[in-house]
């Protein structure tokens, strides 16, 4: 990833409605969820939904199929990952170090 798709993702993620829509379609995992699942899971209009996916597919976050009638978005968890490598890339002055997993995220126990 580069520094122009890291700031892209970023961006897409900087709004809540976008941010809510992202986190239902990482629930969901690889099944996906149709447009008109995930307006309900968020309690938000459809067309609200539309209008804010259209930048986490821009970005790469949100991958999207056609299923006959039905449109299903599914989370694109290696641009997820590589946004997250791409922060972390410096962490320790580029010593390679060892997450743990805390209540909190990922700490990195060589600090």
């Amino acid at each position: 990833m580069n520094e122009r798709d890291a700031v892209q993702a970023l961006s897409a993620l900087a709004q809540e409605a976008r941010l809510r829509i992202y986190q239902a379609v990482v629930g969901v995992g690889p099944a996906g969820i149709t447009p008109g699942a995930l307006a309900v899971t968020i309690d938000t209009p459809p067309s609200t939904v539309s209008f804010h996916v259209k930048e986490l597919l821009h970005a790469g976050l949100v991958t999207q199929e056609r299923d006959g009638r039905h449109l299903i978005y599914r989370p694109s968890i290696g641009t997820m990952n590589a946004l997250l490598a791409y922060l972390s890339a410096h962490c320790c002055q580029a010593v390679t170090c060892e997450g743990v997993a805390t209540q909190s995220g990922i700490a990195c126990i060589s600090c």
